[in-house]
């Protein structure tokens, strides 16, 4: 991660791919023919750099960029030697010169650098930002407007503990008398974020730096406790899903789940909140007080012959099968006009008590339900088992795709039912 961040990084090297090697290449070609033509290396870079500052100043951050790359490419090109002899007395001389110009052209590569930095920083490409920086930090390693623009660059990648160790050495860099910033600056008058400054003091330097320093800190506190909490329900979720499948376990209840699982937005299979251990079971005879935790499933009910069905989110492991088949068919179902469903009110789910009326083949005399078996089959329910009665009994039922999935057929059609399902080469089994 250090060799990553700006004061640190060892491999400052770009590898343009794509569209971009062909826009590099343009501007090399252009900075080529700019030497060629137009003087030395630091007079062409400087020339470009200029360019940038006019985009700067009119905020068209691309255009600026690419004149900023070109003055770098053209630092980056083999000086021209004057084809003229040079005598043992112009040798000091001229290396003077060379050393004066390279220092020259140190200073254009380093303001070049920064000032792309801002463009980069503008056009929000965050890790150029921080490329650009590091060249300038390697050139100058005080240039206060690198480690500010980097400092923004990591606070937006919300890296920012490197950004708050960038912005703590600017504000170092800041509290020294006499402190400089890049020998060339940009001229843009409205700075990215609105955070930067034409800083023309070192008073009004450090007071830029202890602002971002101090906003950074407040984004990293918020960043820190949204994480911690997200840590937490992370933490929530997970002994959750361990103390329910604890729960299915031991009560002997196989759940399988598919490629093709449906969509139930909020339907799932869970757990009750208690004080309970969920290795608790209410099938042991032994734990009469057996109360919560309790198991939660959500459950479907086809009306296969009339290929309609019923969806409940969430019925508890306790409840008893008659009590949903009447709370399901007490009212008439609107699509049931033979009345073979319907289950008035205080009849028991057998339909006790109905006395038929002669208009339906089927009219009061009560429906069965059942459920498909591990190995294909069918198996009946009794009306007064308990959910889970029936999903741990013994193994011969399972849960796919967290689903408890039930059939309800009207009681006189059941064999002709069994029979067209025997016909698809399900076996029939009994409880």
């Amino acid at each position: 991660m250090m060799k990553r961040t700006p004061l640190f990084m060892t491999n400052l090297q770009e590898t343009p791919t794509g569209d971009d090697e062909a826009a590099e290449e343009n501007i090399q070609l252009e900075a080529l023919r700019a030497l060629q033509y137009e003087g030395t290396r630091a007079e062409v870079a400087l020339g470009f750099k200029e360019r940038g500052n006019e985009m700067v100043a009119e905020k068209r951050w691309k255009d600026a960029k690419e004149f900023y790359t070109k003055g770098i490419v053209a630092l980056k090109q083999t000086p021209k030697h004057s084809e003229e002899p040079v005598t043992s007395e112009d040798a000091e001389r001229v290396r003077e010169g060379e050393e004066e110009e390279r220092e020259k052209e140190k200073k254009i590569e380093e303001a070049c650098y920064v000032n792309r930095a801002l463009c980069n920083l503008e056009l929000k490409n965050y890790r150029s930002t921080l490329t650009d920086t590091s060249h300038t930090l390697h050139l100058f390693p005080q240039n206060t407007k690198a480690h500010y623009r980097s400092s923004l660059a990591l606070s937006a990648l919300t890296r920012y503990p490197e950004a708050l160790d960038t912005i703590t050495r600017g504000l170092a860099l800041t509290s020294l008398p006499n402190t400089t910033t890049n020998n060339t600056s940009s001229s843009s008058s409205n700075p990215p974020h609105q955070q930067q400054q034409n800083i023309s003091s070192s008073s009004a330097k450090h007071q830029a730096f202890r602002t971002l320093y101090s906003r950074i800190s407040a984004l990293k506190t918020a960043h820190d406790r949204k994480e911690a909490q997200r840590f937490t329900i992370a933490g929530q979720q997970k002994k959750e899903h361990e103390d329910l499948n604890a729960a299915l376990a031991v009560r002997g209840i196989k759940v399988r789940m598919t490629a093709k699982a449906p969509e139930m937005e909020d339907a799932r299979i869970f757990l009750s909140s208690s004080s309970s251990s969920s290795s608790s079971s209410p099938n042991d005879d032994n734990n009469a007080n057996y109360q919560t935790p309790e198991l939660y499933f959500p459950l479907l009910i086809l009306y296969p012959l009339h290929s309609r069905s019923d969806f409940i989110k969430r019925v508890a492991e306790t409840t008893i099968f008659g009590q949903i088949l009447e709370m399901l068919l007490q009212d008439p179902l609107p699509w049931d006009t033979e009345g073979e469903y319907h289950i008035p009110p205080g009849a028991g789910a057998d339909g006790a008590g109905v006395e038929g009326n002669g208009k339906g083949k089927g009219k009061g005399k009560g429906v069965e339900i059942f459920m498909e078996t591990i190995t294909g089959g069918l198996i009946k329910i009794g009306k007064k088992m308990r959910v889970v009665d029936v999903l741990a009994g013994g193994g011969k039922v399972e849960v796919v795709d967290g689903v408890v999935k039930c059939f309800v057929v009207p009681r006189l059609r059941v064999g002709g039912w069994i029979e067209e399902m025997k016909g698809k080469r399900i076996s029939l089994s009994s409880s």
